[in-house]
């Protein structure tokens, strides 16, 4: 996990909000710079993500009071963005550290979580505000989530025994440290294609591939880790695969990272003490030939 620089083209020209922008940055990076070896780094810790988590609620509430006062038409929508971050992404966030003891690994994941979520709502959200973008008028998947979290859930727990949570729904393909990625095709009725693209920690896969018995990580022990997930997963959209997987449905990192480019507009991001899981899919209607 990197750093976050603080660069012009995250400002949006209100004072108020860049201010607050540019200092969230600076908190977050200073998560980052805390030393294992420091006395009590663990209280260090938790001082600062409670500094981190009331200076964004503060944010929060002043950018609500501009969006309000310049009447922006996407207000509503914001405002929701910010109470999900709130309510579920920084709670889930939250019990992850405390189940660690805030450990060193799960802090700098947390920064790195923090450091993704804020980039992305800036230049997404924020700048929409001021008409430098615009918010994606598409279709709205948020009502999907809830299910999709419960089937990723079951397939993790099924598959790894350990139970996740949600804490990016705006994930945009960043790494997730050392990772597989699997990809698959699938048929649902009405002649729509599915294909779901998935990313899992290595932690992960590996107790995945000791509940299979295996004693190591190869494309044979992937596969069979990866079609367990495929198979759970489907059964969410009543999809039948549309081939099986082989070798060639296994990405590396700049394959994944391509694959994610051509568009996933459900894109989420899952973790818990152990690791990250990423899951992604997108659909279309197949055009069949006019007789």
């Amino acid at each position: 996990m990197e750093k976050i620089v603080w660069d012009e083209k995250f400002k949006i020209g209100v004072e108020v909000v860049d201010k607050a922008h540019e200092k969230l940055f600076r908190i977050v990076n200073r998560l980052f710079d805390i030393p294992e070896d420091e006395m009590n780094y663990q209280h260090t810790y938790k001082e600062g993500i409670k500094y981190l988590e009331a200076y964004s609620m503060k944010h929060f509430s002043e950018e609500e009071t501009y969006m309000r006062s310049s009447r922006y038409s996407g207000y509503a929508r914001h405002k929701k963005i910010h109470d999900n971050f709130r309510d579920e992404i920084l709670v889930s966030l939250k019990k992850d550290l405390e189940l660690s003891n805030y450990s060193v690994s799960a802090v700098q994941r947390f920064a790195g979580i923090m450091s993704n979520w804020l980039v992305e709502h800036i230049m997404r959200e924020d700048q929409a505000i001021v008409g430098k973008i615009f918010s994606p008028q598409g279709r709205d998947l948020s009502s999907q989530i809830p299910a999709i979290s419960r089937t990723v859930n079951r397939a993790t727990t099924e598959v790894f025994q350990v139970e996740v949570r949600l804490v990016n729904p705006l994930y945009r393909g960043q790494n997730i440290g050392n990772g597989y990625y699997c990809y698959q095709c699938f048929d649902v009725e009405g002649g729509v294609k599915l294909q779901i693209l998935l990313g899992v920690e290595e932690s992960l896969i590996l107790r995945g591939i000791k509940r299979l018995r295996k004693a190591q990580i190869n494309s044979e022990t992937l596969l069979q880790v990866f079609e367990q997930l495929f198979t759970q997963l489907s059964r969410l959209f009543r999809a039948e695969p549309e081939e099986k997987l082989t070798k060639e449905n296994l990405l590396t990192l700049e394959g994944y990272r391509a694959e994610f480019m051509k568009g996933y507009p459900c894109s989420l991001l899952y973790s818990n003490k152990v690791g990250h899981i990423a899951f992604c899919h997108r659909n279309w209607r197949v055009r069949t030939a006019k007789s």
